[in-house]
């Protein structure tokens, strides 16, 4: 054991090595009194501090410079065994034993990890653990077997590798890693010794070095050509990914996760800087040997090599090593450490210049030309920089001025090692040998360029080439060399130097160093003139005397002078080495000059030990004359001890009381008895201790001279509790108790618990025992005082040492402790922790009802779900029957194989569901692979198919359209992509997928005519026409005639152009396309305007235009048609001659067909059979007669025929010819004829029929009345019937009201109808008003009827129900209603739901189905007009968006993508952009969904746990305008695109979604405010009437709004809120 601590002794310093001695031998000697045996020793991975095991298990750890970690170091952990296998690495302690098991504690001493072997028989007791240099491993040995541990920085755990058994190696006894890692050594029992190769892989580098992975985090490099080794090691953990070897092989790179790591193989530094991945995009620079600059996205970042912090970050986008300068200590300056310069181009014309130390920018250039070259000089005090003008500048960085110093300038250097600076101009070498003085430059004439500068063997040479040959021109090394005169000690030379320089700082500082080293090397002349140069007067003099007496010893004696003794002693003066000097003089015997020093300097102690070593006679007087100066001084302290070591105690206790030290003054009185026995001495000392609070002491004192009371309360003061204990047990017992609680409570307050405890029982104090035992983790004492006290008292701490045994596994006594505590629930807490689950359940099915059971299971698992203990928490959630949980937890944590496995099993319905579900949020997340998987499982190809289309991948989407999207899918990715590609690229990839001509027609057929033009211009150049023909169809389909011409024409189709135009009758560009492209359409044009001509009635014109045709006959067939036939005569003498004979013929057949002289011969027949007595016959002419042209004629005919009859014919014939005649004359309205005729035969009932047709009602009454009563009713009942049919309503209503009524309906008279019935009774009156809003609603007047009954009330008859509710719907369907307009239509609306609820109330109906329906549409109604209003006001724009968005749980009752829309419109104009986003996205699946037909394909995953309903009826037909369809569909595909917003509903403080009523994980259904149909969570406002609830912060911002603006449309919210509700809460408002 001492051999190892003596080794990690000696890599420490010195100090840490005989500290650590210290603290060992300090470790020891406190383990030799607590009787503990040391066995094991173990060091930090830093080896900055140590753990101790010891034979009782308890571990001890100590540091010596714990390095601000801030951990405690002491008694760490008792472990179960003693710890013979111990290890400290990184992240945790590894302890392991006997046991059998190994035990992983945190950095103070909680357990992390157990590994239990005690059950294998195969496994033995441990005997030795070894961590590895990096911490990261830790190999334990036991019997025949290496255990290895290995520590995962990403689970935070160690993982156990595969053992290493080796048969009849037996006990390790010891293990040892190599420093690097690389190699672990086992020793075994038997003596042997084993090598272990450590590494996890190796790989050679370009055949020149060889990479040795030695862990996760660090790498062993070595050159195979020269053996050297570099250990390259993350020092935060992380895993070394991968290692470059760069910059002519010299420069290392690796990268791990969030590190960078940089290293020099030359000098090995190594450098580990925090860095984030940038895909690999970054380049190197290794142009300088300090520093490494990297280039990542226009930013360059410096790193030092040796360095883990960057040195430095700019942004720049010139990365080119002449525009950089970096200088880092490359000469050293007096008093600067540390010098770090950097100067960069921000811009092609701006220098910047940063102080690498501060971060700080001192200097910023802006140049009027691009500079191309620039370079800070060694001391980064000067900048020199270049423009694309040659011209050379100098800026000073410290002045901030910029010098032209040169013109022409093609080569430019600074001298190493110096500010010397040299330039080429033309054909003159240039020289400034002062750079503080630019202009002064010393030149020379070269004849070729110069190539460089070489520097050695005590000359500088510019390198120049003149031809063929390179000539060296060498420079004045004088001028150059003051640091070469100092390197090689010659201090004249520079001296000589800087005499002739003016003084400045750089020339200040050569001074300094120059004096510095002069006074090192004794030429004091020099450093007499360095100090004189500088102005330090007191110096130059001092070293002037030393001078003097220095050359006065040479000349006397010869030699040097700065030999003899005073010139020594004076140097080490001017040292400040004062013993050097009183060595010096007393050596020499010098004694006087030894004490005049000191007194000079006023050193009298010194001064009178020299005077007494020397027995001076004049000691007395020194010490007097030291004294006097003390008391003159007033020094009192050093003079009481000057009096006290003379022994005039008296006089050194004044002195130390004067001086305010009294607790000097009372140890001197208690050494010494004489002093004790002055009383008034000891009360002056004890009350100035009293004041100074030195209470210890003053009792000590009081004690002393037996004043034992003052001594007690003098010790209870200054907590010196064991003296006050001690004095107590003798002079005061009845004190003893309360000094022993007081002496506890100190303790407490000195965190020194264990020895609290003992004191406290003393005291009798059990519950401060108890705590002092707890706090001191004593627990088997704190049991022991627990049991013997009450039940009450210790119920509340069992519970604590319950949790300790239960960290130590020890489950049986911590179950036992919590079931003393009453914490039973906290013990199956435990076993739940600890995996235990069937001691859990045992333990709560005994005392906990079942569903405490489940609500604590699913507590336990959401701890372990925070915990990353994913399948534990799934078993709990399974245990209680929870499963929905455990696929939410899964979900949560991305743990979507495992969330598949749970809704397979226990939701295999949903299954679909969650594929697309979880396609949507992989997709989201960039995973696009993933997402086809679940997309194709849930039979989504055209959402995979989309995805990749907007991820750019398209042979991805076609991939997936053809193996999954039927015979046409692929077909239009590929159009798509061609689309995308376009030009020759989308001809190539066609014509690769053989639809080129395919894709032409679709692209026809989808109005993409330009992409169509362009791919059969490319390639299939015949389809052009084709093409131009559809382009012009679509064209004149969108009214652009003149763009159609042109395209028809192109296609070689004129003649369509002409039709187009004679389709449209635009005749003149009718005319003008066919006579220039198609001269055989002309006539039809001519043919085509004569046809509208003569629709107009001009036939002048259309004559003209069928004679243009060509087309006479086709004039003459109008003209006969029209019956114009002088004019078609006409045009057949003229133009078709052979065609007149018969078109007169033809005329004379219709002039007999319809001329006079038939009807003119009847007559005339008729009269000469009358006057020849054949009245027969004469009475059948006078009845052919048809005269349509004279109904006079023909009245006169058949009353002659009748009058005959009647006279001169038979009964029966007579009868007949009245019959026939009768109908004859009422037919051309000579009803009264008739009904003379009839009553002349006593026809009474056709004479009545006669009058009725003639509308004669009181001729017809009288002779009903006269000649046949019978007939009365049958005149009445047509006199009804007649006026029904007439509308004579008015003169109706006195006969029969129902009937009139009915009229009015029949006649649309409604006004009249309502007007009528509203004078009859309620339940007519309803039943007309129910039959005219019926007939509004079939003509699209549900406003109309909505008014109606608003002006009549709603009477709650459920015939009317179906009225009511397509009222309803007609208003929330109808366009428009979404603004501050619409207020009126659906304040009426909820007036006349309002009043229908109330008469319900009152009805046989009340409570019915149907009388919900009505609440709810009411309550939709109110949220409506409530919206309408809060729109008006722009404070009360989000109540109107809250109410959108509430209006969505109603969605079975309003058309759905009408009120997504309206809610997604809302919340995009108040910023709720993510609630927008969804909302928009859902109306657009709708409106697919309605062109589709079904709602199959909807997904819900959105509106998981909200109370929007899924299942609503599908709209049948889209309620929004296109154009606000695509604005919409274009927003969501740019939200979409930014991925700026997450796809998620808002969630108030219940977890739920905020606008949810019903909250998901309890149930609970909340209130909805009235005002904006949000839950009420709190300040809850309610009213009269159940239910009815606002949301007080909303109600009274809805109030503020009403006094702020006075708007009517909210007052009459008020008002009706009143009305419904009952009242108002405040009734501070009055409604006009």
């Amino acid at each position: 054991m001492s051999t190892r601590l003596e080794k990690t002794g000696v890599t420490r310093k010195s100090s840490a090595t005989s500290s650590s001695r210290r603290v060992l031998l300090l470790v020891c000697s406190g383990l030799q009194n607590t009787s503990l045996s040391l066995d094991w020793l173990k060091a930090s991975c830093s080896g900055k501090g140590i753990l101790s095991g010891h034979a009782d298990g308890t571990i001890v750890r100590y540091f010596f410079d714990d390095e601000g970690s801030g951990e405690s170091q002491g008694k760490l952990v008792n472990h179960p065994c003693p710890p013979y296998a111990l290890a400290w690495a990184t992240n945790s302690i590894v302890a392991a034993g006997c046991d059998r098991r190994i035990v992983a504690y945190g950095k103070e001493g909680h357990v992390l990890q157990t590994f239990d072997y005690s059950r294998d028989p195969q496994e033995r007791e441990f005997t030795t653990a070894a961590a590895s240099p990096g911490g990261q491993s830790v190999v334990l040995g036991s019997y025949d077997r290496l255990r290895v541990l290995n520590w995962s920085p990403r689970r935070s755990i160690w993982e156990e590798a595969k053992p290493k058994e080796i048969a009849n190696l037996y006990t390790v006894t010891a293990l040892a890693w190599k420093r690097d890692g690389s190699r672990l050594c086992a020793g075994t029992l038997c003596g042997g010794v084993e090598q272990f190769d450590c590494c996890l892989r190796r790989s050679i580098y370009k055949n020149k070095f060889e990479l040795t992975y030695v862990g996760p985090s660090q790498v062993i490099v070595k050159n195979l050509s020269s053996g050297t080794r570099v250990v390259l090691k993350s020092h935060y953990g992380y895993e070394v990914e991968e290692v470059k070897i760069l910059g002519k092989e010299r420069y290392l790179v690796a990268h791990t996760s969030d590190t960078l790591l940089l290293g020099d193989l030359n000098t090995n530094r190594l450098s580990e800087v925090a860095w984030q991945g940038s895909g690999g995009n970054e380049k190197y620079f290794f142009e300088n040997e300090n520093v490494c600059m990297i280039f990542n996205a226009g930013e360059l970042t410096l790193v030092e090599y040796g360095s883990n912090d960057t040195l430095g970050s700019v942004r720049t986008e010139f990365m080119n090593p002449h525009l950089i300068s970096v200088r880092i200590n490359e000469r050293h300056q007096r008093g600067m450490e540390d010098n770090k310069k950097l100067a960069y181009l921000v811009d092609i014309k701006t220098i910047a210049i940063v102080d690498l130390i501060g971060g700080y920018n001192i200097g910023t250039i802006s140049h009027e030309s691009r500079v191309d070259w620039l370079e800070l000089n060694e001391t980064g005090h000067k900048l020199l920089f270049r423009d694309r003008k040659l011209r050379l500048h100098l800026y000073d960085i410290e002045s901030c001025t910029k010098t032209m110093i040169l013109n022409f300038c093609s080569y430019v250097q600074w001298v190493p090692g110096s500010d010397v600076l040299v330039a080429q101009n033309r054909n003159s070498l240039c020289v400034w040998y002062n750079i503080e003085a630019p202009e002064r430059v010393t030149m020379s004439s070269i004849r070729g360029d110069v190539i460089g500068l070489e520097r050695g063997g005590g000359k500088t040479e510019v390198m120049v080439t003149e031809g063929v040959t390179t000539v060296a021109y060498t420079l004045d090394e004088g001028l150059i060399e003051f640091g070469t005169a100092i390197d090689d000690g010659n201090y004249t030379r520079a001296t000589a130097f800087l005499e002739t320089l003016e003084m400045t700082p750089e020339t200040e500082a050569m001074w300094k160093t120059l004096s510095k080293l002069a006074l090192e090397a004794r030429q004091l002349h020099i450093a007499e003139r360095c100090f004189s140069a500088l102005g330090h007067v007191a110096k130059a003099r001092f070293l002037h005397e030393t001078n003097e007496i220095a050359d006065q010893v040479s000349r006397e004696y010869g030699g040097e002078g700065t030999d003899f003794y005073q010139v020594r002693a004076r140097l080490a003066m001017l040292e400040k080495n004062y013993k050097l000097a009183e060595m010096i003089f007393l050596e020499q015997n010098a004694v006087e000059e030894a004490m005049d020093m000191y007194q000079e300097l006023h050193r009298w102690d010194e001064c009178i030990a020299v005077a007494e070593a020397k027995g001076h006679p004049a000691l007395e007087k020194l010490r007097r004359d030291y004294y006097q100066w003390l008391m003159d001084t007033q020094q009192e302290e050093r003079a009481g001890e000057l009096q006290e070591s003379q022994g005039d105690g008296l006089a050194a206790i004044s002195l130390y009381l004067k001086a305010g030290l009294p607790a000097k003054a009372a140890r001197l009185v208690l050494t010494r008895e004489e002093l004790l026995a002055n009383t008034e001495l000891v009360e002056h000392i004890t009350t100035a201790l009293i004041k100074g609070e030195l209470y210890e002491r003053a009792g000590d004192l009081f004690e002393k001279i037996r004043n034992p009371q003052r001594a007690l309360e003098c010790y209870c003061k200054g907590n010196a509790f064991m003296k006050a204990v001690e004095l107590a047990r003798l002079a005061f017992p009845v004190e003893v108790v309360r000094l022993e609680e007081a002496w506890g409570d100190h303790l407490v307050q000195q965190k020194q618990l264990d020895a609290a405890i003992n004191h406290y029982i003393e005291a009798r104090c059990s519950i401060k025992a108890i705590e002092a035992a707890l706090g001191a983790r004593q627990w088997k004492k704190a049991i022991y005082i627990l049991d013997l006290q009450d039940r009450n008292t210790a119920s509340k701490y069992y519970p604590r040492v319950a949790q300790h045994y239960a960290s130590l596994q020890e489950y049986e006594i911590a179950e036992e402790l919590y079931t003393k505590g009453d914490r039973t629930k906290d013990a199956i807490d435990m076993y739940t922790q600890a995996g235990r689950w069937e001691q859990a359940h045992k333990l709560a099915m005994k005392c906990m009802r079942p569903e405490d059971v489940s609500v604590l299971y699913i507590t336990q698992a959401q701890e372990m779900e925070k915990q990353g203990k994913y399948r534990e928490a799934e078993r709990l959630y399974v245990t209680v029957e929870e499963p929905d949980l455990a696929i939410t937890m899964f979900k949560k944590h991305k743990l979507y194989d495992d969330m598949i496995r749970l809704v397979g099993k226990h939701h295999p319905d949903l299954l679909s569901d969650t594929h697309l579900h979880l396609g949507k949020e992989l997709e989201a997340e960039g995973r696009l692979q993933e997402a086809e998987y679940h997309y194709l499982e849930a039979q989504e190809w055209k959402a995979t198919v989309n995805m990749y289309r907007s991820s750019g991948l398209w042979e991805e989407a076609y991939r997936v359209a053809k193996a999954h999207g039927g015979a046409n899918a692929h077909k239009h990715v590929a159009y798509l992509w061609a689309k995308s590609l376009g030009g020759e690229a989308a001809v190539r990839l066609l014509n690769k997928l053989g639809l080129l001509e395919a894709a032409i027609d679709h692209a026809a057929d989808n109005c993409s005519f330009e992409f169509a033009f362009e791919l059969s211009r490319l390639a299939l150049k015949h389809k052009t026409p084709e093409i131009h023909l559809r382009y012009a169809m679509y064209l004149e389909d969108e009214g652009k005639f003149e763009e159609a011409e042109a395209e028809f024409i192109r296609a070689g189709k004129p003649k369509e152009a002409v039709l187009m135009f004679v389709h449209n009758q635009d005749w003149e560009a009718a005319q003008r396309v066919a006579e220039a492209h198609d001269p055989d359409s002309v006539a039809e044009v001519l043919v085509g305007q004569a046809r509208g001509a003569l629709e107009e009635k001009d036939f002048q014109k259309a004559e003209g235009l069928l004679l243009r045709a060509q087309r006479p006959g086709l004039a003459l067939n109008y003209y006969k048609e029209a019956g114009l036939w002088s004019d078609a005569l006409r045009i057949c003498k003229d133009y078709v001659p052979g065609q007149l004979e018969a078109l007169q013929e033809e005329y004379e057949r219709e002039a007999t067909k319809k001329g006079t002289r038939g009807v003119e011969g009847l007559v005339e027949q008729a009269r000469q059979w009358e006057q020849a007595g054949e009245y027969s016959r004469a009475v059948d002419c006078y009845l052919k007669v048809r005269d349509s042209g004279s109904s006079s004629l023909m009245e006169k005919c058949w009353m002659k025929a009748a009058e005959l009859s009647i006279k001169f014919l038979p009964p029966q014939r007579s009868l007949e010819v009245i019959r026939a005649v009768g109908p004859q004359l009422i037919g051309i309205g000579k009803h009264n004829a008739a009904a003379e005729l009839y009553l002349n035969l006593d026809l009474v009932k056709e004479a009545i029929d006669a009058f009725i047709e003639g509308e004669e009602w009181n001729k017809a009454k009288r002779v009903a009345k006269e000649l046949d009563p019978r007939y009365e009713d049958y005149v009445d009942q047509h006199y009804k019937e007649f006026l029904k049919n007439q509308g004579k309503v008015d003169s109706l209503v006195g006969v029969d009201v129902i009937a009139a009524l009915d009229l009015y309906v029949e006649q649309g008279q409604w006004d009249k109808c309502i007007e009528t019935a509203t004078k009859q009774n309620y339940k007519i009156l309803h039943k007309y008003v129910a039959l005219y809003a019926t007939h509004l609603i079939r003509e699209g007047g549900s406003a109309q009827a909505l008014a109606l009954y608003v002006q009549h009330g709603a009477p709650a008859n459920p015939q009317n129900f179906n009225i009511y509710k397509r009222i309803f719907t007609d208003m929330v369907s109808s366009p428009g209603t979404n603004s501050a307009e619409a207020y009126h239509s659906w304040a009426d609306l909820r007036d006349v739901l309002f009043n229908l609820c109330e008469n319900l109330v009152k009805s046989s109906e009340a409570n019915s189905p149907a009388h919900e329906e009505f609440e709810t549409m009411l309550l939709i109604a109110h949220y409506y007009a409530t919206r309408s209003a809060a729109q008006s006001i722009k404070q009360l724009e989000t109540v109107a968006a809250r109410l959108s968005v509430s209006l969505l749980r109603h969605t079975q009752l309003l058309p759905a993508d009408k009120a997504f829309y309206e809610a997604g419109i809302a919340a995009q104009a108040v910023g709720w952009e993510n609630m927008a986003f969804i909302f928009l996205n859902r109306f657009l699946d709708l409106t697919d969904a309605i062109e589709e037909g079904t709602l199959d394909a909807l997904d819900h995953s959105d509106f998981q746990d909200t109370d929007i309903p899924f299942e609503v009826p599908l709209p049948a037909k889209q309620h929004i305008p296109e154009a606000q369809r695509e604005e919409v569909r274009d927003w969501v595909l740019t939200v979409s695109m930014d991925q700026r917003l997450e796809q998620v509903l808002p969630r108030d403080e219940r977890g739920a979604y905020e606008a949810s009523l019903v909250a998901a994980s309890t149930g609970v259904r909340a209130l909805p405010c009235l005002i904006t149909g949000y839950p009420i969570l709190r300040n809850k406002i309610e009213f009269k009437r159940p239910g009815k609830a606002a949301n007080k912060d909303n109600w009274n911002k809805f109030l503020m709004a009403i006094k702020t603006s006075h708007s009517p449309v909210c007052q009459d919210v008020l008002k009706f809120i009143s009305q419904w509700c009952g009242g108002l809460p405040s009734t501070s408002f009055s409604f006009q």
